[in-house]
């Protein structure tokens, strides 16, 4: 499913983040950008170790990437040429909506300023962190359909969601705006 949003588009699919080949994927991190497991394990798994050793130095040099904002590594091995680590909230950790919208404009506005012109999103939080998808889909969406009407270099925002579920409650979203 793809819509027009100003002079860019958004586009759900389902299937792997890792294989996109967006200039950037968007990756669920933590606020000391660890890459474990879920998401973020898979992309250090298929993108190289490169990504874990920059997230690190990016840690070590700067600090935690606080809640409800992103950072940016190089993709390594993957088809997307960055990686922007964009910590979302933990379900029960307090204002989850204001910071599950943080992480995706700031996500957003690091995209703009590396020059890119497309970007993939997963459902941020909504794995081990336990955000729901009924809240997730609208927030993400909303605040995505919004930039896009402004300033922006953006041609081109996927949201690439891994089941059928996610897909779905996606497109009725997306639908409904």
């Amino acid at each position: 499913m793809k819509r027009a949003v100003h002079h860019s588009f958004i586009e759900l699919v389902q299937g792997d983040i890792t294989g996109m080949e967006t200039d950037a994927i968007v990756n669920a991190a933590n606020e000391r950008l660890a890459h474990g497991g879920g998401v973020a394990g898979a992309i250090v798994r298929r993108g190289g170790r490169v990504i874990q050793e920059e997230s690190t130095r990016w840690v070590q040099e700067r600090g935690p990437v606080t809640v409800g904002t992103a950072a940016i590594t190089s993709g390594g091995n993957l088809k997307a040429k960055h990686v922007i680590h964009a910590v979302g909230p933990r379900m029960g950790e307090g204002d989850e909506d204001a910071k599950l919208k943080g992480a995706t404009l700031s996500s957003l506005e690091l995209a703009d300023e590396y020059g890119l012109k497309s970007i993939t999103f997963p459902a941020i939080s909504t794995g081990i962190f336990g955000y729901p998808l009924e809240r997730c889909a609208p927030i993400m969406l909303t605040n995505t359909f919004a930039y896009l009407q402004g300033k922006t270099n953006l041609e081109l925002v996927v949201f690439c969601l891994w089941d059928k579920e996610a897909f779905h409650t996606f497109q009725q979203t997306l639908e409904e705006l």
